[in-house]
């Protein structure tokens, strides 16, 4: 008895717990690229932590159903390829806002919601792989050029995958941190301050960024992280009130995006753990691991300020490294659905490559150009 009143608690700890550390370099990365400075980078994933904490607790608690809310891993790796576009800090957070934007009327306007789910998740995938190959790449790359720093992270990935493949990722991103910690590679080491100084950043809204950055990561969130969410969720047996919570993440997103976030959105792999048998027998209860998953998030949050400042201090190349071993599972499950009809798979690979390409087309991004062009192929081919 004593054993089934703790599961809840052990899931919800080890779910919010495996899901931050995995990506937490990555969404560093993202804001990075968008031109953040090392205060500006704390602040926003402070928010974002305290934003998808308590909504987590708020929404499990209030609908007695596991609801884990968190940022986009996916969206945050399209940020950190976006870095050729040049933007600054502030037209990138009017982007955001603007994303926001578009899943709270996601919310509040189902047509919208059904527009977007019309989109082939085959297309979808292809753009999301597309976005995410230079991360895999980057593995490769470190390998050759810091082979005692990534090969054995990649091994050690390699064993852990095989037999707990929940932790595979996190373990290895601890240890390839650990590694490079103690190499000459970390320079510059600054704590500038230990608490997140919460600087309400300055939002340009510019029309192009809000193409080329908004319209992108709006169409990731709900390609690899909403609507995958609620299809986990309904096969666990709970049905959710859609509309209800994309206005209330989409709310949250806005009031972070003023302080530099870049989005909250419904759980994916989060959302498995803390809603299936590991998170207690009774499915009615399991509300609590979220729950609790939501306070580990705020517990975070307290010192997003000295874990942001170290990993800004290790190369970018490195950092890219770590974060395509916590991707690769994801650009393997891209891949894969991305070619898996026929009907769509000239479709997709237009996407992908597009995607991987990296281009930049009148101040607009390669993820907009490839869902654009697959979808035009997809269109013609369908005719």
């Amino acid at each position: 008895m004593k054993n089934a009143a703790i599961t809840p608690y052990l899931a919800g700890t080890v779910a919010s717990t495996t899901g931050l550390i995995a990506s937490f370099g990555i969404v560093i990365a993202g804001l990075s690229a968008m031109g953040a400075t090392e205060i500006q980078v704390a602040t926003a994933i402070a928010m974002m932590l305290l934003g998808y904490g308590l909504l987590s607790i708020g929404l499990s608690v209030s609908l007695k159903k596991p609801i884990s809310i968190v940022w986009s891993t996916p969206g945050a790796a399209f940020l950190a390829t976006s870095s050729g576009l040049g933007v600054s800090f502030e037209t990138a957070v009017g982007a955001f806002i603007f994303s926001s934007v578009l899943l709270l009327l996601t919310g509040a306007w189902p047509a919208l919601s059904r527009l977007i789910a019309k989109i082939p998740p085959q297309i979808s995938a292809a753009m999301l792989a597309g976005v995410i190959f230079p991360f895999v790449a980057a593995t490769v790359h470190s390998s050759v050029d810091f082979p005692l720093l990534i090969l054995p992270v990649m091994v050690i990935w390699l064993v852990l995958n095989r037999f707990v493949p929940l932790w595979a990722s996190p373990v290895a991103i601890v240890i390839g941190f650990a590694l490079i910690a103690r190499s000459e590679e970390v320079k510059n080491f600054e704590l500038l301050s230990f608490w997140p100084k919460f600087e309400i950043a300055s939002p340009v809204f510019d029309l192009a960024v809000m193409v080329a950055i908004g319209v992108p990561l709006y169409l990731i969130t709900m390609a690899s992280q909403n609507l995958p969410g609620l299809a986990i969720m309904g096969g666990l047996g709970y049905r959710l009130p859609t509309s209800k919570i994309f206005v209330a993440t989409g709310f949250g997103s806005v009031l972070t995006a003023l302080f530099g976030g870049f989005g909250l959105n419904l759980a994916a792999i989060t959302a498995a753990l803390n809603a299936d048998e590991g998170a207690g027998k009774d499915p009615s209860k399991r509300w609590i691991a979220a729950a609790w998953g939501g306070v580990v998030y705020l517990v975070f949050a307290l010192f997003t300020s000295v874990c942001a400042a170290f990993v800004l201090a290790v190369p970018r190349e490195l950092l890219l490294a770590l974060a395509g071993i916590a991707l690769i599972n994801t650009f393997a499950s891209s891949v894969r659905t991305a070619v898996s009809d026929d009907q769509t798979r000239l479709a997709g690979i237009v996407t992908f490559v597009i995607g991987a390409a990296g281009i930049s087309v009148f101040g607009i991004g390669g993820a907009f150009w490839a869902l654009m062009s697959g979808l035009m192929v997809w269109s013609i081919r369908k005719r």
